[in-house]
């Protein structure tokens, strides 16, 4: 049987075939880098609330997690700050403000302020 292309015709529908699937690649990350950047930055931010010594009010109330098998893996210390309402581990070690220029231009005046007193910020 013989092939309806000719050579000059395949290589050019191989060429254009190649070439859409590297330019999907591209624009597929494109758009998908910056989001995955977002949610690993979104993941750093429920962090830093979660370790905050004085959670403020827009951060929510502590709830502790009272399932069985998470509370088997517990230490006697951390259930007890779990019971009196405190978040456990929060705000014991040093804090050391994020002073990157990228991350500073985002920053309120209240929490650049919080950071320069050395306290955990509790805004935004």
């Amino acid at each position: 049987m013989r092939s309806i292309l000719t050579p000059t015709q395949r290589i050019v529908t191989i060429a254009g075939v190649a070439g859409s699937l590297i330019a999907g690649g591209v624009i597929g990350a494109t758009l998908a880098g910056p989001l995955a950047a977002t949610a690993a930055n979104n993941g750093s931010n429920t962090q830093l609330a979660a370790a905050s010594a004085s959670p403020s009010a827009s951060a929510g109330t502590f709830k502790s997690n009272e399932n069985a098998t998470h509370e088997s893996g517990e230490t006697a210390t951390v259930e007890a700050q779990e019971n009196s309402g405190q978040r456990p581990g929060g705000g014991t070690g040093k804090f050391t403000p994020n002073e990157n220029a990228t991350h500073e231009q985002g920053e309120s005046a209240a929490r650049e302020a919080q950071e320069t007193a050395g306290q955990r910020p509790t805004v935004p």
